[in-house]
């Protein structure tokens, strides 16, 4: 039996979080990385990576949402101990990923400057943009079969070997990143090109490595099985979890491209600290996102075993370390707020605007790892709709508006206290529509199961 569905809870979480602290944290140093080497060449270059953010995001939560309906059907065969049906919708996974990065490569390269125009980048912020996107989304592949890749593995249960990737691609990035973009041994000067060009290269390294151990250390590449009938019906299952997720992962990155909109009507220098800031509070979640990217995996496996009363353990568990942790994160970046503003700019109203931004959403950051608790949750237990309409209800019903109507009401910090409200009520959305879901989910299939003890398995 799959270790995920045997040992205690906490303990097994644990063992899939903590490794994965070093590829979290490496994950978020990455996109820092980029951004404090490209903030050197000015403001001008970095309000242009501020305006790829969205964009960026926008790919990888796709990619991301299909990488989780993968992940979810892997680790439900595995929890069945069905392994060589887990090989094939691995194999089937990978084909569907490459020929959804061939296909958002030419979508992107065809709109690139149209789409940034819309979001407001002109001039020379905007040339600067294309330039980045234009290799960016050449080396597009390397980074959908990460992700895809990254997801699978972690249905097995094994972190540890993705958080090694991470950490290898993100320290190669930090050496090419300022070879590449300031020039130096055989590589001419680039700018903001090269910044680009030193992701695309250690992220191809990375999808070699991946592949390594996808196909020899688990076993989980199988072209022998292959047939047309088969691979449409893996295709479907990833789909009918992927789809959702996908969707559902999309308004993230739409809403953000959307903030972003309004914050240029307040200016370059606006811009610029929100896209810095952004990435600087990503490492408020570092340490929630292990948790998070262990409960997904945990809770299919469980499913796949029926083992429900270890589902309740895990979610109740995760909301309690989600709130905590968020508070004690508030508290260390209402200290750290405008050393690391001067860090990256120099400019007073890059960083007056960074740290009014952190001053105020900080208090927000467990509520939303509530929210994002519940919807992987759904999405283990197959109900990727619902974790779809939870984020609807945060971005469409909650975000959007709310940064729409502070922004004219108030002005820029009108969009920051929107934020903070958001993730304030869509956690306890978050908490009651989940609850509810999984509460009707065990009494249908299990009702004996649904009176256990909530403590049962820790």
């Amino acid at each position: 039996m799959p270790r995920l569905v045997r040992d205690k809870v906490f303990l097994t979480v644990l063992r899939m979080a903590v490794p994965m602290l070093a590829g979290t944290f490496a994950m978020n140093m990455y996109n820092l990385v980029d951004t404090w080497f490209v903030s050197r060449l000015g403001t001008q270059a970095l309000a242009a990576m501020s305006f790829t953010f969205p964009v960026v995001m926008l790919v990888s939560f796709v990619m991301r949402g299909l990488g989780t309906g993968a992940m979810t059907v892997v680790a439900h065969a595995l929890g069945r101990r069905r392994h060589q049906a887990a090989a094939r919708i691995t194999t089937h996974a990978i084909f569907l990923a490459s020929g959804i990065a061939i296909l958002l490569t030419v979508a992107g390269l065809l709109t690139v400057e149209p789409l940034f125009l819309r979001l407001g980048a002109s001039g020379e912020v905007l040339d600067l943009t294309r330039r980045y996107m234009t290799v960016w989304y050449w080396g597009l592949i390397f980074r959908v079969l990460n992700i895809m890749l990254a997801d699978i593995i972690i249905g097995t249960g094994n972190s540890k070997a993705v958080s090694f990737l991470m950490v290898g691609g993100t320290l190669l990035n930090c050496v090419l990143d300022p070879l590449m973009i300031f020039g130096g041994w055989i590589f001419p000067r680039m700018g903001i090109q090269g910044a680009a060009l030193a992701t695309v290269i250690a992220e191809s390294f990375v999808m070699v490595a991946a592949y390594y151990l996808i196909h020899k250390k688990y076993h989980l590449i199988s072209f022998l099985t292959y047939s047309r009938r088969r691979m449409m019906a893996s295709w479907n299952r990833i789909l009918q979890i992927g789809m959702p997720a996908m969707i559902s992962s999309v308004l993230t990155p739409v809403s953000a491209a959307i903030v972003i909109r309004i914050v240029a009507d307040f200016g370059r220098s606006a811009v610029a600290a929100v896209g810095v800031a952004t990435r600087i509070e990503m490492f408020a979640f570092m340490i929630p996102m292990t948790v998070g990217m262990s409960l997904v995996p945990f809770v299919a496996q469980n499913y796949g075993a029926k083992r429900f009363d270890r589902i309740q353990t895990v979610r109740r568990g995760a909301f309690i370390f989600a709130l905590a942790f968020g508070f004690v994160s508030a508290g260390i970046f209402l200290i750290v707020a405008k050393p690391l503003g001067r860090l990256f700019s120099s400019d007073p109203a890059v960083v007056n605007v960074l740290v009014r931004y952190i001053y105020i959403t900080c208090f927000g950051y467990g509520f939303l790892e509530v929210h994002r608790y519940a919807t992987f949750c759904m999405t283990g237990i197959h109900r990727p709709v619902m974790a779809g309409i939870l984020n609807a209800i945060r971005v469409l019903v909650l975000m959007l508006p709310m940064a729409f109507w502070g922004a004219k009401w108030f002005g820029l910090s009108g969009v920051f206290w929107g934020r903070l409200l958001t993730d304030l009520l869509a956690a306890g959305i978050g908490i009651i529509g989940s609850g509810k879901i999984l509460k009707k989910m065990i009494l249908e299939a299990c009702p004996s199961v649904a009176r256990l003890p909530s403590n049962i398995g820790v």
